[in-house]
């Protein structure tokens, strides 16, 4: 494993802490969540029955008891570093926050962003700008998020870019990952500090400016096809979108999809693009991972499953030993976000 510079050396079963450039915190607690009022169809169906029901369920509660269960599982994985996307549109005020406090607490690092966006008409695009727009203030590690430009009008996607500006960070978008989006509007706006996400029906040319991530794993369950981000200028980092935070497990995926399409590709792709993902969360460079395996290289790793961290340092702290978090009560999450689950599950009936 390439080694992010200034940073000590590391054992053959040693790696930094693994990041997670683009994630959906709620997620965690959807498996086994009640079946869509229909079995969908198409991508867009599946936003319609399936997540955009669930973002509408989440109460402040729901969020944090997500937060903490997702953090957890990022330490079970070796993974010290989340940018998260987050929606939650009857209780936006302060979501951000429960999210970074949530991550803390297990000692996760998190980048978090509020998915902007005009489905809820004016009034709801205006409160997930506020939310941006506090969290940034008050001094959240976090950027400024949109949720796509086919929910977002040319008017909420320019507010957002100019607040991205105003407190230096980028924009956090979904970006082409159907084939019908509007992906266009974006141009002008982006800039290298961006995170397009997806951008599976991007052209090779498309002109936007940020880092690509891909999320293999979420596009193949979703049907919408590959990316095939070998195709792109842009440098490209490796996500889960929501489907947990094994970054390993999702190197492994990428790897076999690129051999798919080009039997000649060797796992350093794939690898580049999990490598890529420490200079979007540069300090988790320094967080230390031990591994039951060794060593840690990717032509090893593309075919050996089942690697799991031993030990897990963040800023220098143990926060992961022997199988169980440190500064938290791993099974008491897990007892406490089945709970919220069920919560959920029964006001996913209302939705």
């Amino acid at each position: 494993m390439t080694q992010p510079e200034d940073r000590p050396e590391l054992a053959p079963n040693q790696t930094p802490g693994l990041v997670c450039s683009h994630n959906h915190f709620y997620s965690a607690l959807a498996r086994g969540m009640p079946a869509p009022p229909r079995t969908p169809t198409s991508f867009p169906e599946i936003l319609e029955l399936v997540w955009w029901r669930l973002d509408l369920a989440l109460d402040l509660d729901l969020i944090e008891w997500s937060a903490k269960l997702a953090a957890l599982t990022a330490l079970e994985s070796g993974c010290t570093a989340i940018i998260d996307h987050h929606e939650s549109p009857n209780a936006i005020e302060g979501s951000l926050s429960v999210i970074a406090d949530a991550c803390a607490e297990v000692g996760v690092r998190v980048n978090c962003a509020y998915g902007i966006t005009d489905r809820h008409g004016p009034e709801g695009a205006a409160a997930g700008l506020a939310e941006n727009d506090r969290f940034l203030s008050t001094g959240g590690r976090g950027m400024v998020g949109l949720h796509a430009a086919f929910t977002c009008e040319p008017d909420t996607i320019a507010a957002a870019a100019e607040l991205a500006e105003r407190h230096g960070v980028g924009v956090h978008v979904h970006v082409a990952e159907g084939e019908v989006d509007t992906w266009r509007r974006l141009q002008g706006h982006t800039n290298d500090r961006w995170l397009l996400i997806h951008g599976v029906h991007l052209p090779d040319d498309h002109g936007l400016a940020g880092t690509i991530v891909h999320n293999p794993r979420s596009n193949m369950n979703n049907a919408v096809g590959y990316a095939n981000p070998r195709r792109f200028t842009n440098p490209v980092a490796l996500g889960t979108d929501g489907i947990g935070t094994d970054m390993l497990d999702e190197f492994r995926v990428a790897f076999v999809k690129t051999r798919e399409v080009d039997v000649t590709v060797g796992p350093d792709v794939a690898w580049s693009w999990l490598e890529r993902n420490w200079s979007l969360f540069p300090e988790a460079g320094s967080d230390v991972v031990t591994w039951s395996y060794a060593p840690m290289e990717p032509w090893r790793l593309a075919y050996t499953t089942q690697v799991r961290p031993t030990r897990v340092e963040v800023d220098g702290e143990v926060v992961w030993v022997d199988g169980r978090p440190t500064r938290v009560d791993g099974d008491e999450i897990k007892a406490k976000a089945a709970e919220a689950a069920q919560r959920l599950f029964a006001r996913l009936e209302s939705f």
